[in-house]
């Protein structure tokens, strides 16, 4: 049990950051579940068929190949997550009326987010113990919030566009983008010090994650 709130923990700080940076129009909490829930079950189910299916078709081999590595996060790895995470976000949450304004393709986006990092940073902490929790806790579940953030802020735009279908996939590559790129270095673990690019791909994930929330803050309908 002490295991399950170490993985826990970690997401729920996110959430709670998240969602009172949201200053003007909060969403309904059964809403805000709802979406956790969907990212927690569904997601990881859609992510898993898809996992199943890239083995059989695109196998990795070589874990010393570079270019087998970058398949692997950015199609295998980074494609597969984002997407499932997507797809909730784009057919779940975005057609509701309560995402009413820019802010809330982000809220949502980061629920579905971390519902995903929730039951995965489970699995990886029950299997690997405190060491393991305390270090996903400042890497793997920071990143999947900075990958959320960063899709839902094109999301939240897309919602009151013309262009929806165009800036729904710019975040959706965007997400896979950092995502592939965090998780490339981390695969290189043969090359020495190279993990380095990883905490460099993450900071600048932070930084402009942090800057999309304050975009979209100023930009909020219900601003007065």
């Amino acid at each position: 049990m002490e295991l399950v709130l170490l993985a826990i923990a970690p997401v729920f700080i996110i959430i709670l950051y998240v969602y009172f940076m949201d200053k003007y129009d909060k969403e309904p909490k059964g809403l805000l579940f709802a979406s956790f829930l969907f990212g927690a079950i569904v997601s990881i189910i859609i992510t898993t068929v898809i996992y199943i299916g890239f083995d059989m078709v695109l196998p990795i081999t070589d874990k010393f190949s570079a270019w087998q590595m970058f398949i692997k996060a950015f199609v295998i790895v980074a494609l597969t997550e984002e997407f499932s995470k997507y797809v909730i976000v784009r057919y779940f949450a975005q057609p509701k009326k309560a995402f009413n304004e820019p802010y809330d393709g982000i809220m949502y986006a980061v629920m579905v987010s971390m519902g995903f990092a929730a039951t995965e940073n489970i699995i990886y902490v029950v299997q690997g113990g405190y060491v393991t929790g305390i270090l996903r806790a400042f890497t793997a579940v920071p990143a999947h919030a900075t990958f959320g953030i960063l899709m839902g802020y094109f999301m939240g735009i897309a919602k009151f566009s013309n262009n929806r279908i165009r800036l729904n996939l710019t975040g959706l590559l965007l997400a896979i983008l950092f995502h592939g790129f965090y998780d490339f270095f981390l695969f290189l673990d043969f090359i020495p010090g190279i993990w380095i690019g990883a905490f460099i791909s993450l900071f600048i994930g932070v930084f402009l994650s942090r800057k999309a929330i304050k975009i979209h803050q100023e930009d909020s309908h219900f601003k007065t």
